[in-house]
């Protein structure tokens, strides 16, 4: 007998992936399958297992991938099956969810579900947008109201005379195509027309829209701005107050969508701080890092660690792939007591110190040549040094050191290669003028992206580009690109604050 499976309804929330909470995201880790609308944020399904099964069935407005009957049938089914499902939805599962139709499905059909809150968009885009629901001496009420009916009923059933002069502030979710009915309702019912409005859409968003106005002119202005669902539709004193609480839309790279191309296991970091200062980021790696296909050098110099005087690193992912190795030969950091170490970056020492060591060597500047002059007096004729890095990299330190009279062993840890999975994504949103700028944060990302666009390249001359140094702005040039933006700090950070600095000036 098959082992009956579990729903779990999840709000998702309303767009910023931040906003989900604990609970959510561990049932989406456990999933067998996840069942989401289109409103989800692809970084919250990436939550789910690969071996999950991905089922979407959004719904937009008058354009539905699948029916909400068919919707609840799916859900017994597959909890029928003995799968634990994730049924991931937008906001919250009570808010205008149909939550409570599918639970009730699954409860006739004698399978068990849970109800995961999610932060309602009702508040939480109002939030975003500088707007409280409720704020002392100007409001101490609210309304969330449908602004989409079922269309199947013969009439409404909204209290408009209610709402229209009884509550302070209302909240119209999925209300801006039936905006000019909603605004006629409240006027006819005794608000007034030039009672405060808002119009938010993509509410958490980094590409969040808010339109101040009225009552009366609401409809209006969202037909000459070209406001589209989703968006909520707000009405009261307290909009006002967006002028003393605005945050979100405040900041400095608000407004800005920005290209990461660095690998997806490291551009988690770049993007995070991106979108602290507002921006919108789309990651779209150029560059896959991946384990050499054969360690027998790297294995062969661990086992003869003893003979090197010198280990030098030239990136985190060297520190990465060499530790694995040394962990795999049954040794430690303490084989490696006897030498000194060099590492080219803050990034590159600091994953050393995760590993108890402080690098004997870092040059000012982080790149090859700064290494060779920090290791001038310090390397002795005769010495060997270890250098495990990327398959492809220049080789200006090792030529440069063995001309100071070293042994230089240079041995492949990793290997870069193209990542162009999403190469049709990019060349739609460059054409489209979508993309604000490009970031580099190494030669291989901007070789591997030029490659990846072949000859449609000419599309990243129409937006600006950032690099994470000289080298990389180097390659750029190279490649027919001019960087705009070239970081002081040869680091994330670095990169961080130079884009910054570069919208405020």
């Amino acid at each position: 007998m098959t082992q009956k499976g579990k729903v779990y309804l999840i709000g998702a929330g309303p767009g910023d992936p931040g906003l989900l909470g604990l609970k959510a995201k561990h049932c989406l880790e456990i999933a067998d399958a996840v069942v989401y609308d289109r409103l989800a944020d692809p970084r919250i399904i990436a939550y789910a297992r690969k071996e999950a099964e991905m089922i979407y069935v959004g719904k937009a407005s008058a354009n539905h991938t699948m029916r909400q009957p068919d919707i609840n049938k799916l859900l017994v089914k597959l909890a029928a099956e003995g799968k634990i499902v994730a049924r991931l939805k937008g906001g919250d599962p009570f808010v205008f969810g149909r939550g409570g139709e599918e639970a009730i499905e699954l409860r006739e059909a004698g399978l068990p579900f849970e109800f995961i809150p999610g932060v309602t968009s009702a508040i939480a885009v109002a939030e975003y947008a500088g707007i409280p629901v409720t704020h002392r001496h100007v409001a101490t009420s609210f309304a969330v109201i449908t602004g989409h009916e079922d269309p199947t009923k013969s009439e409404s059933t909204i209290n408009w005379k209610g709402l229209a002069t009884s509550v302070d502030t209302l909240v119209f979710l999925m209300g801006v195509e039936n905006i000019e009915r909603i605004s006629s309702q409240l006027i006819a019912n005794g608000r007034s027309a030039d009672c405060p409005a808002a119009v938010i859409r993509w509410g958490t968003r980094p590409n969040q829209e808010t339109l101040i106005t009225t009552v009366g002119n609401a409809a209006a202005d969202v037909k000459k701005q070209g406001l589209k669902p989703p968006a909520i539709f707000l009405v009261g004193e307290v909009v006002k107050l967006r002028d003393q609480l605005q945050w979100f839309d405040n900041k400095p790279l608000f407004g800005k969508h920005i290209l990461v191309t660095r690998a997806r296991a490291q551009a988690s970091r770049l993007t995070a701080k991106l979108e602290e200062l507002g921006a919108r980021v789309t990651e779209l790696p150029a560059i896959k890092i991946i384990p050499t296909t054969d360690f027998a050098p790297l294995d062969q110099a661990i086992a003869e660690i003893k003979s090197y005087s010198w280990l030098l690193f030239t990136s985190v992912n060297g520190v990465k792939y060499f530790f694995e190795r040394l962990a795999a030969a049954g040794k430690d950091t303490r084989a490696l007591a006897h030498a000194k170490i060099g590492a080219i970056g803050s990034a590159t020492a600091k994953a050393l110190q995760h590993h108890g060591l402080i690098a004997d060597v870092i040059p000012a500047e982080y790149k090859a040549e700064e290494m060779i002059d920090a290791l001038k007096g310090e390397i002795k004729a005769g010495e060997k040094i270890l250098l495990p890095r990327a398959k492809v990299a220049r080789e200006i330190l090792p030529e440069a050191l063995r001309a100071a009279g070293a042994t230089v062993n240079v041995v492949t840890a990793y290997e870069t290669i193209c990542d162009s999975a999403n190469a049709e994504d990019l060349i739609q949103a460059l054409e489209a003028g979508k993309i604000d700028m490009v970031t580099f944060t190494s030669s291989s990302t901007v070789a591997n992206l030029v490659n990846m666009l072949g000859q449609k390249k000419e599309l990243l001359t129409k937006v600006k580009t950032a690099v994470i140094g000289p080298i990389t702005g180097a390659t750029c040039k190279a490649n027919g690109l001019n960087p705009v933006i070239t970081a002081a700090e040869y680091t994330i950070d670095g990169l961080v604050t130079a884009i910054e600095n570069s919208y405020k000036e």
